[in-house]
């Protein structure tokens, strides 16, 4: 019995594949994730997704559809954490190739879907930006899960689009979302989260770490990103919603608009059409940003004295939470010290860590 699961935005999308997995097909054997090669510039300094010509050692599952196998190895200077999630989960990792749009990766999946024959076909979305018109003032990265609905939508399969984690990506709120989300479907818990507790001590996803610790029970206010961003962490955020795939292709733009596109420019281009931007710019503008920086020594008391006045900070904005990633910028850290970081503070301060949140007490 084989399940398939496509994570529709890549990243974080399939670490949350492999919960929902766990919740909702317990005792099953391992499931397909077919997901992107798109990790953060800390892991991957080049901007943009990776291709199957971007790695070593895949493995052909059809003509058109590779595995990343834990042996499997980003060429050049590339980096993906696709191969390391392969060695800790057992389940089998597919790679989405967008080089060929959306024409490509409907042929993708249609190939997949044939050669597996799966039980059942999940489009997972950890947030919700999969549901933006394209219009939203918050979207920031609408590209991978666009073209993503885009495929799917015209596979001749039943697939089920699925929300987990309704506003926890920061790009559509809670409030934004609340009359397009269909039936509850599952709510996370902490024996959910346990089989990608491990992935997330290291793996940079911020939206899919807020959904492991609200299954945990964490709730308060959990500041991300670089720019700062605020997210309420509640009783709705380890929910997993169910939404209509014909809706949801309705209602955003750039999902429609894409859906013969037969290269990434193509999607490119369309994105900064309809959106105003591609967060593959963004990406390309970061990472020339970040090749100008000056490493930063981590020295442990001037970190720990930032630390302190950042925390002071954010407690007086209601902040009670924030990700390892956000510190690490906020302290004008390199993204590959983002581990040392950590292992500083929980080692320091043990009982901030709310794994795999940082804690901001209310009172010091």
């Amino acid at each position: 019995m084989t399940r398939l699961i496509v994570a529709a935005g890549g990243g974080g999308d399939a670490v949350a594949a492999a919960m929902l997995h766990a919740a909702l097909y317990d005792g099953d054997d391992q499931a397909v994730i077919l997901t992107y090669a798109w990790d953060r510039l800390l892991i991957d300094p080049i901007p943009g997704p990776r291709g199957a010509d971007d790695f070593s050692g895949l493995e052909p599952l059809t003509p058109a559809v590779w595995k990343v196998p834990a042996e499997a190895h980003p060429i050049a200077s590339a980096g993906s954490t696709l191969p390391r999630l392969a060695a800790e989960l057992p389940h089998a990792f597919a790679l989405i190739d967008p080089g060929r749009g959306a024409e490509g990766v409907t042929h993708q999946v249609e190939e997949l879907i044939t050669h597996l024959q799966p039980t059942t076909i999940d489009l997972l979305d950890v947030g919700g930006d999969v549901l933006a018109r394209g219009d939203e003032p918050t979207l920031k990265s609408p590209l991978a899960d666009s073209l993503t609905l885009a495929a799917c939508a015209q596979v001749n399969a039943p697939i089920r689009l699925l929300v987990a984690g309704p506003g926890l990506d920061g790009e559509l709120s809670h409030d934004d979302l609340r009359n397009v989300l269909g039936p509850l479907i599952h709510t996370f818990t902490a024996k959910d989260a346990e089989p990608v507790s491990s992935i997330l001590e290291w793996h940079p996803s911020e939206a899919t770490g807020m959904l492991a610790a609200t299954a945990r029970g964490v709730r308060g206010i959990c500041e991300v990103r670089d720019a700062g961003l605020p997210i309420p962490l509640t009783d709705e955020s380890p929910t997993v919603h169910e939404v209509d795939l014909d809706d949801a292709l309705n209602r955003n733009e750039l999902a429609r608009a894409i859906m013969a596109t037969a290269s990434l420019a193509e999607v490119e281009a369309f994105s900064r059409e309809i959106c105003g931007f591609s967060e593959i710019d963004y990406e390309r503008n970061k990472a020339l940003w970040l090749k100008e920086q000056q490493p930063v020594r981590l020295d442990p008391d001037t970190v720990l004295i930032q630390l302190g006045q950042f925390e002071a900070e954010a407690r007086s904005r209601g902040v009670t939470h924030t990700t390892f990633r956000h510190l690490t910028e906020v302290l004008n850290l390199d993204g590959s010290q983002r581990d040392d970081l950590r292992r500083l503070l929980i080692n320091s301060r043990p009982e901030q860590y709310a794994a795999p949140l940082w804690h901001i007490p209310a009172t010091t």
